[in-house]
């Protein structure tokens, strides 16, 4: 008798792992993912190609996290990297580290050997997810064919629970390539399985700084990453305008104001927050860029906003802390206070008159090195080019030490979402892989990238990837042939004989590196040269590097006060 149940079984459609786990990327809103093939993986790349998901191959894989990294900055979706096991998961740590410590929201899927080869030696084999639990909001591997899809939604939610970050899932060769029937699997539909993490903070907290910031006569506020992070923009904006708060500006909330903005601040910062009575910290944790919090006047009254209840607080006292998402916080806060400054308004204007002097006073001592016609070019003569050179839809990414360190103080992106840099991990390599991610998830904006040459040399190599996709793009090498950064440091340290121990570079001609790849290059040694360089390189319409010799003896400022060489 012929077995029913059999032709039962034969009729159910099936579906493979690499095709549930595609199923769940594209109902998360994945729209790319960025990969260095390998065995362990190709079945993810069957189910991409079937739910319209672009498979980007890049030359390392490190340079395929980073790029996982940028995209989810950039586009507030969720990035994802697909890599195969072993070395290519190893060489992908780097790159979730940074997105751990930027608070980044990407997944990445490693590859691993079978389950009948557990423990056995098979190739590539290691324990990823114990490598990777350090460095992640949740990693795991997938059990089971049936699971991959749910796997793959339960990593993003836990990508998203407080402050973002990024996961881990590992995924056997067997299980990714077998096939199950599809009603076994359960398949997430889109939007229909995460709630909302925007939270709007206590009301209480939210009136009682409401009620500070009505009483304050010298405020100061910091926007942080996490203003771009939370898409704050408007929020932050209304605030300082109807409350009259002169704002500071780091990380990805550089840009929130425009520059020329009467509540726009940059070169005053410690002057602000020596002298302020309430310092309000958004989205920003007491890490060394804040000097562990120390550099915030012991009489001022701080609050800090954060998504993250374990960084409220965090290395230093505060008077008030809040957690949530900052649009909906600064939101509240501005309508709980709006209309009721009036009698301080004098004082508020005064103390902004005030900020303003002392920033005029900074950048009036900068103006002779911004303007220098010294060969080699000052740093600070190339980012003041570079800052001139921006339109309003320029993305500037930063990459490198001492030279993006000088140009944080220069360069001012003119509307918000248009600063990249490593974030606090202060990861070298991100400018090339950022630039990948920049030019597909907004293809209208310009994307001008500034390079430390050792930087460059990291991931340089996929400079062939954007000749490869047609990403233009405005690339600038400051080439002093040292790891500058390090090198004061030693100086310091150890004095002028031992210097250049481990740090010096060769005088490498990255413009020809450029041409050699198919891309746009050119060479600059004096001042004058640098503007028209820039402007040939946005209108070759390719890939490109202007490589800029630049004085191997001037330190930025954030340099020699870094507080690893006190």
């Amino acid at each position: 008798m012929p077995d029913d149940s059999q032709d039962s079984q034969e009729s159910q459609e099936l579906i493979s792992g690499g095709h549930l786990v595609a199923k769940a990327l594209k109902a998360e809103g994945v729209e790319v993912i960025y990969t260095l093939c390998g065995g362990h993986i190709i079945d993810i790349y069957d189910g991409c190609v079937d739910e319209g998901i672009d498979v980007v191959d890049v030359r390392h894989e490190q340079v395929a996290a980073h790029a996982a990294d940028g995209y989810a900055r950039l586009t507030g979706k969720p990035g994802c990297a697909v890599v195969t096991a072993g070395p290519g998961t190893t060489d992908a740590v780097t790159g979730v580290a940074n997105a751990f410590r930027a608070e980044s929201p990407m997944l990445l899927i490693g590859g691993q050997g079978a389950h009948t080869q557990h423990k056995m030696g098979s190739l590539q084999d290691l324990p990823h997810v114990d490598m990777m639990g350090p460095i992640t909001k949740f990693a795991s591997t997938v059990p089971d064919t049936a699971r991959a899809a749910d796997m793959v939604s339960m990593a993003f939610r836990e990508c998203y629970h407080g402050a973002p970050g990024p996961s881990f899932l590992e995924i056997p060769r067997d299980v990714l390539d077998a096939k199950v029937p599809v009603e076994k699997a359960r398949v997430p539909k889109a939007g229909n399985y995460r709630a909302s993490t925007r939270q709007p903070g206590d009301p209480d907290s939210v009136q009682k700084l409401a009620d500070l910031l009505v009483q304050a006569e010298r405020p100061a506020i910091l926007l942080g990453s996490q203003t771009w992070t939370c898409r704050a923009t408007d929020a932050a904006t209304d605030l300082v305008r109807t409350l009259n708060v002169p704002a500071y500006m780091n990380g990805a909330g550089r840009g929130t104001l425009p520059p020329g903005d009467p509540h726009h601040f940059q070169l005053s910062r410690r002057y602000a927050f020596s002298n302020a009575d309430l310092i309000i910290i958004v989205g920003t944790p007491f890490d060394f860029r804040m000097g562990y919090g120390k550099r915030l006047s012991p009489d001022a009254t701080v609050v800090q906003i954060d998504l993250d209840y374990r960084t409220v607080g965090k290395n230093r006292d505060i008077d008030l802390g809040i957690v949530g998402s900052a649009d909906l916080v600064l939101s509240a806060v501005t309508q709980a206070a709006s209309g009721r400054i009036n009698g301080g308004a004098e004082k508020r204007k005064a103390w902004i008159e005030e900020l303003r002097s002392a920033e005029q006073t900074a950048l009036e001592k900068r103006l002779p090195q911004l303007r220098s016609d010294a060969s080699p070019i000052h740093p600070y003569r190339l980012v003041s080019e570079i800052n001139d050179f921006l339109t309003e839809d320029s993305l500037y990414i930063g990459d490198g030490g001492d030279i993006v360190t000088f140009s944080g103080q220069v360069v001012q992106p003119k509307a918000p979402g248009n600063w990249m840099d490593p974030g606090p991990l202060g990861t070298l390599g991100v400018g090339v892989p950022f630039v990948l991610a920049a030019k597909q998830a907004r293809p209208d904006k310009e994307v001008v990238a500034l390079f430390g040459d050792g930087a460059f040399s990291l991931t340089g190599w996929d400079f062939e990837t954007l000749v490869r996709y047609d990403l233009p793009f405005v690339g600038i090498v400051g080439n002093n042939s040292s790891m500058n950064q390090i090198r004061y440091g030693q100086k310091a340290k150890y004095g002028e004989a031992r210097e250049r121990v481990g740090n010096t570079l060769g005088d490498v001609p990255y413009d020809q590196f450029a041409r050699m790849l198919g891309g746009h290059g050119e060479e600059v040694r004096e001042p004058s040269e640098i503007r028209p360089a820039l402007e040939r390189a946005r209108a070759s319409g390719k890939p490109s590097l202007v490589n800029v010799w630049i004085d191997p003896d001037a330190y930025a400022p954030g340099t020699m006060n870094q507080t690893m060489y006190k």
